[in-house]
């Protein structure tokens, strides 16, 4: 009895951050992995690759789980996620924090493995983990901060093995802030009606469906841009080059997804398609340097 209400609350909470999203920026923290090691000419051990990867999974399941404290009341209000865990009472609000001290103790303590530089950076980290939540509130520029939270998973992985910050890092992460903040602008056409009824910024609710399309084309063209700089990386060929080609023709697909009258196909685009760009585009970046 005791097992099966550990297991439903553990199951409860994993929901309500969708634990399983964090498909979307693992693949790129690997990546930084990846390019790091080509700078150091030699791998990562397996020590730092897992205190990567609890850092990571520390940093996202932080922010998603204080997101759903903070967001908890405009949830409830919005027909399309009233049925979230907090507002439906699924998950407490205390079982909600205890997982939030919990992630970010992970985090802190993961960064503190690594090295001094990413123990000292990851209280910034969490501040800007923290600032997402409140962004919609005061500026549409929430989907960037998003961008940029998530791209600091792949400079994280950089900084974890060299313990400085290098122009591939930085190109890598600003890739990754415009693929995010493209797809979340996507993700907040659902919401552009009720975000306009309660006075929350985001894109979509100013400047309109259209609009947002057309920015979402700019950011991940941009993003494809700075994919095909790293192929100044000593190490990253023509395996690579196929594998940023391989993610235009799956952005482009997303996009045909999408239309600012028809958006029965976003979950499609949102969760299937960013998936399997942020996984292509690893294995891609994994094969050229092992080759």
């Amino acid at each position: 009895m005791a097992l099966t209400l550990v297991w439903n609350k553990t199951r409860n909470l994993l929901e309500m951050i969708k634990f399983s999203h964090t498909v979307f920026a693992f693949p790129f923290a690997l990546m930084g992995v990846v390019l790091a090691s080509l700078e150091n000419g030699a791998p990562p051990t397996g020590m730092q690759i897992l205190w990567i990867c609890l850092a990571m999974v520390g940093a996202r399941s932080g922010a998603m789980a204080l997101n759903r404290i903070i967001d908890a009341g405009i949830d409830a209000r919005n027909p399309r996620t009233a049925q979230r865990h907090l507002p439906t009472g699924k998950v407490g609000a205390i079982e909600a924090w205890v997982l939030v001290i919990a992630s970010f103790s992970l985090l802190i303590f993961s960064a503190w493995m690594l090295n001094p530089l990413c123990f000292f950076l990851s209280p910034v980290a969490i501040a800007f983990l923290v600032l997402y939540s409140y962004c919609k509130r005061f500026t549409v520029m929430a989907h960037l901060v998003l961008g940029l939270c998530l791209a600091a998973a792949s400079l994280g992985a950089w900084i974890a093995l060299r313990g400085d910050i290098g122009w591939p890092a930085v190109n890598l992460g600003l890739a990754v802030l415009l693929w995010v903040a493209g797809f979340d602008i996507f993700y907040a056409l659902q919401d552009m009606e009720f975000d306009r009824e309660q006075g929350l910024y985001s894109i979509p609710a100013r400047i309109g469906a259209e609009g947002s399309i057309i920015l979402t084309r700019v950011f991940h063209a941009g993003m494809l841009v700075l994919l095909l700089t790293l192929l100044l990386v000593p190490g990253l060929g023509w395996l690579y080059f196929i594998g940023v080609c391989v993610v235009a023709g799956l952005l482009l697909y997303e996009h045909r997804l999408v239309k600012p009258d028809d958006l029965s196909r976003l979950d499609a685009a949102f969760f299937n398609m960013n998936g399997y760009i942020s996984v292509t585009i690893f294995l891609f970046t994994l094969g050229d340097a092992l080759l």
